[in-house]
């Protein structure tokens, strides 16, 4: 698992209280846009190519990349009008080299172990594999329910739970056989997709109690400021 597709189109409404105008994954956290901690991971993860899914202010990202990732292998993919995020997967998934991809958000950094979900996905064939973070005590998020063969039975609505596995936004990805679906140009990634074909018995889930954090919102964006101030 070589490349990776960053979903970094958001707007960012949400932190717009103690952000500037400014795209989502370009919040600044500890003196740096949130996106380089998203690419430096994933780099010592051993990903080689990444493509950047854009839309809001697109220019912002690309001119802070080429600055400060001047030898990165990267490639844009930019919505003219925001596609939604399945949209933007579909669209990104056409500048895949190869047919399996990482897919995550520039607005979150879960530190999932790549080698082992590669050698899990390789093993266990999928069309689509979620990496689920397991959480205890919260609200903010739905979870995921998988049976004894870590195949997805259901995805359950945000509500409280004392324990649960949540969708850390990180998937593997065959591009090949999500390109082959009928899908409008624009739509969701989690509805009209993850939740919609789960059923059909493709998709699986791979749990990694790992570092998670989604800064979408004040509270967890200023969280951030403290816990990557080292």
């Amino acid at each position: 698992m070589k490349e990776c597709i960053i979903l970094a189109g958001g707007l960012g409404t949400r932190l717009r209280t103690v952000v500037a105008d400014l795209p989502k994954c370009m919040a600044p956290v500890a003196g740096r846009p949130f996106i380089d901690y998203v690419i430096d991971y994933f780099l010592a993860q051993g990903i080689e190519k990444f493509i950047l899914a854009l839309g809001y202010k697109a220019e912002v990202i690309i001119g802070h990349i080429e600055e400060n990732y001047p030898t990165l292998d990267v490639q844009y993919s930019i919505e003219i009008e925001p596609l939604g995020t399945g949209g933007a997967v579909k669209k990104a998934c056409g500048l895949l080299e190869g047919k399996n991809a990482i897919v995550t958000n520039g607005d979150t950094l879960y530190k999932v172990n790549v080698t082992e979900a590669s050698a899990a996905f390789a093993l266990q064939p999928s069309d689509c594999t979620l990496l689920l973070k397991p959480m205890v005590n919260f609200e903010r998020y739905g979870v995921v329910e998988l049976d004894e063969n870590n195949c997805i039975t259901a995805f359950k609505e945000k509500q409280f739970y004392e324990t649960g596995l949540i969708n850390g936004g990180v998937y593997l990805l065959n591009s090949e056989l999500f390109l082959k679906e009928d899908f409008s140009e624009k739509f969701s990634f989690e509805k009209d997709y993850l939740e919609t074909f789960y059923p059909l018995g493709k998709m699986y889930g791979i749990v990694q109690d790992a570092y998670f954090i989604d800064i979408g919102i004040p509270e967890d964006f200023e969280r951030a400021q403290v816990e990557f101030a080292v």
